[in-house]
């Protein structure tokens, strides 16, 4: 299995690795220093030794970071893992809420006065400490090595697998192409800094496995204006990629890295929001101009080639057919006789048996009753649970060559009650208006969200974390810069893939979320349209959504048309691809209410 069980965390190990840590802190002269989820790349997955996070504290979420001080070490956790955290650090360590609280403001608050905090300039980007020294009032951010690793003894090496290519065929553009195309959109610089793992592999047209998850190859590039790559590499990563990468790309070591930018001649790109300090260190340290402005792959990634819309199309009806045979067999087991380890090795195998998958694109989460609550639930064998009467969240995914899915259904073990219905009937209804929409070009997903809301809202319902995100082809299954979410700014343009995933959780009772990828596409005119140009959503994910739990009285009549004419495409699409009992349960599933 991909997935495995043990219990990652180690409460009792954080009161000695703190101490350790603040005894670093005080041969530094450091009243604190903080420890971020991330790795020098900012990708959402981290190798084993880049957790530093969840080495000292304990905590495994996957965004969240530490601040440590003399006294007090908070644990800043969005929404998603307030739950989870608890269950995770012991009482040395205090939970923050974050982003409610401030970072800065905290620790001026904790400190009560001036202070010197530390920081990794490799680990945190160049928006996050501008943002912290413009609201750190007189606390001095001093930049250090990593005081994690300085007392992290038996501490794993860099990965070093081996990267391979990923065929045009699935990507649609040559690499050659993607590095002629955005080297005339660098402007007035002479070459733009690539940090993000996703969108080096993406312009090479290259995958690795240097992360779980998602299939990343670790390494830093500069695009040159002259249609040039460096790619700094173990070249040993690179040694079965053959003549792939071709003569206009030069591969140097990741130690020439910042050698190579301090010789650089002319101004230099940099995107903020994913650029390491350090860069920006020694592109001013040695006064060359730096311009600031989104990664320019970010884009060209999100909107996908005709050929990677294909690879996705083809991707989710061959995970449509594995989810159908999963959850027609989780039908036919009695109730509490499966665990929720059991469930997840079930439906691993469906996807196994495709004989197409790579690698799950996430760990999966198997919720059952008071488990499903916990957003990011990772199930080990500590916490595993029966899956008894009630309610069963499952969010899973599978990393295949031609795409990357994920999918969420939530499912009725035995009888459902009256809560756990209207509560599934509302977020089912915010799922329906997000796949209905038709909007005007130029909108963002901060002006939809809220459609996913109303119908919770009119009940005082809601749920903390986004709507949607966008989703990689083959690559990390949380991708931008497009969200569908309050904070998602860029505009939806045709080609990007997106979740649709309202929810609802009543902590230590049960999780709701119902989840499909949807791709953004133009919309056919209306008669008499005025506006110039509209898009609308195609739905990617195919599998039946569970009316056993829907309260039909909630439903308007469009809602139900909607439904029933998924179902219906659910049947025609995932039909043909299964036989036998599977059929027969499909069939079923999909008979209109």
């Amino acid at each position: 299995m991909f997935q495995s069980f043990s219990e990652t965390s180690s409460p009792e190990q954080g009161p000695p690795r703190l101490a350790a840590l603040r005894a670093e802190m005080a041969r530094d002269g450091l009243d604190g220093f903080i420890i971020p989820r991330a790795d020098a790349h900012q990708g959402e997955y981290v190798a084993d030794r880049d957790s530093r996070l969840a080495w000292l504290t304990g905590f495994t979420g996957s965004a969240g970071f530490c601040v440590a001080l003399a006294d007090m070490a908070g644990v800043f956790i969005d929404s998603r893992y307030r739950v989870q955290v608890r269950a995770q650090v012991a009482d040395v360590f205090t939970p923050v809420d974050w982003p409610e609280t401030s970072l800065g403001e905290w620790i001026c608050d904790t400190l009560n006065g001036p202070g010197v905090v530390g920081f990794d300039p490799w680990l945190h980007t160049v928006s996050q400490i501008r943002e912290l020294e413009e609201s750190a009032g007189r606390v001095t951010l001093r930049r250090t090595d990593n005081l994690v690793d300085r007392i992290w003894e038996d501490q794993p090496p860099p990965p070093a697998t081996s990267a391979f290519e990923q065929p045009v065929d699935l990507t649609g553009e040559p690499h050659e192409s993607k590095i002629t195309g955005l080297a005339q959109t660098l402007g007035a610089a002479t070459c733009a800094v690539l940090t993000l793992p996703d969108s080096i592999c993406w312009l090479l047209n290259i995958r690795g496995d240097d992360v779980p998850r998602t299939p990343f190859v670790h390494g830093f590039a500069i695009l040159h204006a002259s249609g040039e790559v460096t790619f700094f590499c173990d070249a040993a990563k690179l040694a079965n990629l053959g003549d792939h990468l071709g003569p206009k790309m030069r591969v140097a070591p990741v130690d020439a890295f910042l050698p190579t930018l301090a010789s650089i001649a002319g101004p230099v790109r940099i995107d903020p929001a994913s650029c390491p300090v350090i860069v920006a260190d020694t592109l001013a340290g040695h006064q060359t101009d730096i311009i600031e402005a989104q990664d320019p792959c970010a884009l060209p990634k999100a909107c996908k080639t005709e050929a990677e819309l294909e690879g996705a199309r083809a991707a989710h009806l061959r995970d449509g057919a594995a989810m159908a045979r999963f959850l027609c067999w989780l039908d036919s087991q009695p109730v509490a006789s499966l665990t929720e380890i059991d469930v997840v090795r079930q439906l691993e195998s469906e996807r196994a048996a495709t004989n197409a998958l790579r690698d799950i694109s996430f760990d999966t989460i198997s919720g059952a009753g008071p488990n499903g609550a916990i957003v990011h639930y990772r199930v080990t064998e500590k916490t595993n649970r029966k899956v008894a009467q009630g309610l069963l969240l499952v969010d899973s995914g599978g990393q295949y060559v031609d795409g990357t899915t994920d999918i969420t259904r939530t499912i009725a073990i035995g009888e459902a009650g009256a809560e756990e219905r209207r509560a599934f009937t509302l977020v089912l209804k915010g799922m329906i208006a997000i796949s209905r929409l038709r909007w005007p070009k130029g909108l963002a997903g901060r002006d939809m969200d809220a459609l996913a809301r109303v119908a919770l809202w009119d009940h005082g319902l809601d749920y903390g974390h986004g709507t949607g995100h966008g989703v990689g082809s083959y690559l990390s299954v949380h991708e931008g810069p497009q969200r569908l979410a309050r904070t998602g700014t860029v505009p939806f343009m045709p080609g990007m893939i997106l979740s649709n995933e309202p929810g609802f959780y009543k902590e230590g009772a049960f999780g709701i979320r119902i989840e499909n990828l949807i791709i953004v596409e133009r919309a056919d005119a209306l008669p008499g349209q005025t506006v110039p140009e509209m898009f609308t959503f195609e739905t990617l994910t195919y599998v039946p959504i569970d009316t056993r739990l829907i309260d039909e009285s909630l439903l308007t009549s469009a809602e139900r048309d909607w439904l029933n004419t998924y179902h219906g495409d659910v049947l025609s699409r995932i039909g043909p691809l299964v036989e036998g009992d599977v059929a027969l349960w499909l069939a079923k599933a999909c008979t209109p209410i």
